[in-house]
């Protein structure tokens, strides 16, 4: 049944566990900036059918990083690991459940589903790695000295959930010393906002 104990606020931390018996997760992708609406209109539509016995947990992949303010100050900052992302812990042999997720207002489709087929879940520990690399990462970046970068080009992650990662660069914005790279989740290119001291250009052979 859907969890009521884990919030979009709790997924920054390893849940007790990603393994069930009988569901296995889906990776769904919202309308852009709606996570959090989503997620909690699909908990109520759960609720609604009375399907909450084929349901698991409902998660939002988040991090809680720590910035400094423009009056110096640390602040706890909550930020989304996997923009437009929502992970959702069913009964696949309950053919209801797809429906029930596929025409929740705010979700636009599953992630790797064909016409006429059911889509594939993602395994276990796919989502174990997944809220492990939000759970380590990194509270505070280092300082070090910036970089010039410029939209088009090629920079690997070197701090956070993405370590090692690849990614394209699709805006620079220098005002706020942030990149907004394009990378590659289970296929599909998923922007990620990172700042510059988290990123580095590729070296020659990489």
């Amino acid at each position: 049944m859907v969890d009521p104990k884990v919030s979009e606020h709790e997924t920054s931390v390893k849940p007790t566990s990603f393994t069930h018996e009988r569901f296995k997760w889906y990776a769904v992708l919202t309308q852009s900036g709606m996570e959090k609406k989503a997620k909690a209109t699909l908990e109520e539509r759960i609720k609604k059918l009375k399907m909450t016995d084929h349901f698991g947990q409902i998660l939002i992949p988040t991090m809680t990083v720590e910035k400094i303010d423009e009056g110096g100050k640390k602040k706890k900052v909550e930020q989304k690991m996997m923009p437009g992302y929502l992970f959702v812990q069913m009964d696949p042999n309950h053919k209801a459940t797809f429906g029930c997720v596929k025409d929740t207002p705010k979700i636009s489709s599953f992630i790797g589903s064909a016409a006429n087929q059911d889509p594939k879940p993602v395994p276990d520990e796919e989502i174990s790695r997944i809220f492990n690399r939000a759970a380590e990462a990194t509270k505070a970046a280092p300082s070090k000295p910036l970089t010039a970068f410029e939209k088009g080009e090629k920079v690997k992650v070197i701090e956070g959930p993405f370590t090692n990662f690849v990614g394209d660069i699709d805006e620079v914005k220098a005002d706020k010393m942030k990149l907004r790279l394009l990378i590659s989740v289970f296929g599909r290119a998923t922007p990620v906002e990172l700042e510059f001291n988290k990123v580095e250009k590729l070296k020659d052979g990489e």
